[in-house]
């Protein structure tokens, strides 16, 4: 009877790990890293940050800016803005540095699941958001405005140079400040937590406090912007479609402020936005996100990435032959033998024989040859073959 063939063993299929899952990316995944490395990358930009405020004022102070009341150098609103843009983009680096020399693992990890920018998916982001932050732009421009005096045109010759600052590092800053929250920050949290959410309140919450205490609308509309972006970066596998939104947004805030005359000096922020303000915001944040989810389920991008297999455990291997120690027969002699008797097979009683099997005779003897014929001497076989002796030549002997 045959036996029933055995269930076959299923492959265990490895598991596919989402955006805010990349720290478990790197077989070298420990759980002080994602602790550690946050420690360093706000510590490490505060000190790049303050290294660059330092080496712009003692450039400044050497060319002899004048000195703002505050005991800073007063550079003018275009330098100032674009000292202040440096700083804030200089966390890019600081954040790879950390994914890379602290996390273990890839340094584009951190910008996608794929282990870089995915450039056509964040052009396809802009070309959104250009249109729908510009339509609610220009709505909240036509909002009443409680400023006694009229903003005025700053002219094309203050302008035209600020746009091009704005233009080059405007996409930088927003997308350091989208590398800090929505990148570090969410994988760290997610290092620990499955669920998307854990991740994604603490890095809105933070990134809102960092602008300041304005008014409680202001800091709603930045804490919700904030837990948008991060879902829109976990949705879509990567930090393309917040770093469009977030550069779109700041390059029209910027463009607008550096349009007038002194708009660049103001320190008002996003935090310090009216209702009015917030309201149109976040009209223009849910119009944006429809439209990259629709256009994420029409052109999907990679959302996740398998994790990686697990290390064996080393197989021991044999030293090379010939190993120190004792020779292998000599351990062998040392082992006890033992040894027991095999007790005969019973034999049959009634045998079979074999009819295949033939008797052998018994091998013929073969008689040997007669023995040959001596040869004779020399001077015999000459007598008898009638040739005439060989006579002795006493000189040659």
């Amino acid at each position: 009877m045959t036996p029933p063939l055995a269930a076959p063993v299923p492959t265990l299929l490895p598991e596919l790990l989402p955006y805010h899952r990349m720290a478990r990316v790197s077989a070298r995944h420990r759980w002080w890293r994602p602790v550690l490395g946050t420690g360093f990358v706000a510590v490490a930009c505060v000190l790049v940050a303050g290294l660059l405020y330092a080496l712009g004022s003692a450039l400044g102070a050497a060319r002899g800016y004048p000195e703002a009341a505050d005991g800073t150098v007063e550079f003018g609103p275009v330098p100032g803005t674009a000292l202040d843009l440096l700083a804030i983009a200089s966390a890019i680096p600081v954040v790879l540095l950390a994914v890379r020399w602290i996390g273990r693992r890839p340094a584009g990890t951190v910008s996608s699941v794929t282990g870089g920018l995915r450039w056509p998916w964040l052009g396809r982001c802009v070309l959104v958001a250009l249109p729908v932050l510009a339509v609610t732009t220009g709505a909240m421009l036509l909002l009443p405005t409680d400023d006694a005096a009229p903003s005025r045109w700053a002219g094309w010759e203050v302008f035209g140079p600020a746009l091009a600052m704005l233009v080059v590092l405007v996409p930088l800053q927003a997308a350091a400040e989208e590398y800090v929250f929505r990148g570090w920050l969410t994988q760290a949290v997610g290092a620990f937590l499955r669920s998307p959410w854990w991740a994604l309140v603490p890095q809105a919450v933070l990134f809102a406090a960092a602008h300041g205490w304005g008014t409680p609308w202001g800091f709603a509309d930045l804490a919700l912007y904030g837990v948008v972006a991060g879902l829109l970066t976990v949705r879509t596998g990567g930090l393309e479609a917040a770093i469009g939104l977030h550069a779109v947004n700041n390059l029209l805030a910027f463009g607008v402020s550096a349009a007038v005359v002194d708009g660049l000096k103001s320190d008002d922020t996003a935090a310090d936005a009216p209702w009015q303000l917030v309201a149109l915001d976040l009209v223009g944040i849910a119009l944006y996100t429809a439209a990259v989810l629709w256009l994420a389920r029409r052109h999907p991008p990679t959302r996740t990435i398998a994790a990686p297999a697990p290390v064996p455990s080393p197989v021991p291997v044999p030293p090379p032959w010939p190993f120190p120690g004792p020779h292998p027969q000599t351990l062998a002699a040392q082992v006890p033998f033992s040894w027991s008797p095999v007790p005969d097979p019973v034999p049959d009683p009634d045998p079979v024989p074999d009819p295949v099997a033939a008797p052998v005779p018994d091998p013929v003897p073969v008689p040997l040859p007669l023995p040959l014929p001596v040869p004779a001497p020399y001077a015999d076989r000459t007598e008898a073959h009638g040739l005439p002796p060989k006579l002795h030549d006493p000189e040659r002997d």
